[in-house]
């Protein structure tokens, strides 16, 4: 069976400004999925703890990729790098499959980028960026320094690792 691969970062990127701070991407991504309601065990506050979606770009070749593990045809590998990234192990956090509550959104800026509007599936959602931002495991002004590099022009793929959807 095809595996897709999706990598996250433990630490944040040298173009952040917390470069080589923890994410804490995996723990947010497992406590998640394992209780998506408060969380005693894993210490954590959900509301402002939590990574139940990815962003990320080229949302067409994205949308490819879910439809067939929606259909059984392939699973999606959630990774992390063991040390170094694209210089060392990925090591496995989960996978999804046609089983789980994987699932694919349209996300697209107004020509002002993060700070105007939003559309999720070509409507207005009754949601702001800090709320997505929070859902991605990122602070509204992390998510913003994350995004300042990306072509906003173009649509972007939010990746839901739950069932829940804007």
């Amino acid at each position: 069976m095809k595996k897709f691969v999706l990598t996250l970062s433990k630490y944040f990127p040298k173009t952040h400004k917390r470069a080589g701070e923890s994410t804490d991407f995996i723990k947010k991504l497992v406590c998640s999925l394992s209780c998506p309601g408060d969380c005693s065990i894993c210490d954590i506050d959900q509301t402002k703890f939590k990574k139940i979606h990815t962003i990320r770009a080229n949302y067409e070749l994205w949308t490819k990729r879910i439809d067939q593990i929606q259909k059984g045809e392939a699973r999606l590998s959630i990774r992390y790098w063991s040390g170094k990234p694209y210089n060392s192990p990925q090591v496995q956090i989960h996978e999804l499959d046609k089983y789980s509550d994987i699932g694919i959104q349209k996300l697209e800026f107004s020509a002002s980028g993060i700070i105007g509007m939003i559309r999720i599936d070509n409507e207005f959602p009754d949601v702001s960026i800090a709320d997505i931002a929070v859902n991605d495991g990122l602070s509204y002004l992390d998510f913003k320094e994350w995004f300042k590099n990306y072509d906003l022009s173009k649509p972007m793929a939010i990746i839901h690792f739950t069932g829940m959807r804007y």
